[in-house]
C-alpha cells in the first residue's frame, strides 16, 4: 500500500474527504518526525512505539576494493511494533 491508497482507505474509513486525510496523514507523519528528531519517542497503544537509537561508529569494507573504511556514529529510527499489531500480522 503507497501514500495514496493509505489516504483513499483512511478517507472512506473515516468518512471524510481524501483532502483532509491527506492533510491529517501528513500532520501526523511530520509531528512524529519531529519528536523523533528531538530526542522524544512516540507511543501508540496498541500500534507500536517510535524511538532512536544511538548507532557507534565502527569499520567497514569497501566491497569492490576491500579496502577497510571508517562508518561514522549516527542516530537512527526504531519501530517496535505493538501487541495489537502483532497479534493482527501473525
Amino acid at each position: 500500500m503507497n501514500k495514496s491508497e493509505l489516504v483513499e482507505n483512511m478517507a472512506s474509513s473515516a468518512g471524510i474527504s481524501k483532502a483532509a486525510a491527506e492533510k491529517s496523514l501528513t500532520a501526523l507523519l511530520e509531528s512524529v518526525t519531529n519528536a523523533l528528531a528531538d530526542g522524544d519517542k512516540v507511543t501508540l497503544v496498541g500500534f507500536g512505539t517510535f524511538s532512536t537509537s544511538e548507532r557507534a561508529a565502527r569499520q567497514g569494507r569497501n566491497p569492490q576494493t576491500g579496502a577497510p573504511i571508517q562508518i561514522a556514529a549516527r542516530t537512527v529510527a526504531r519501530f517496535k511494533p505493538g501487541s495489537k499489531l502483532a497479534d493482527a500480522v501473525k
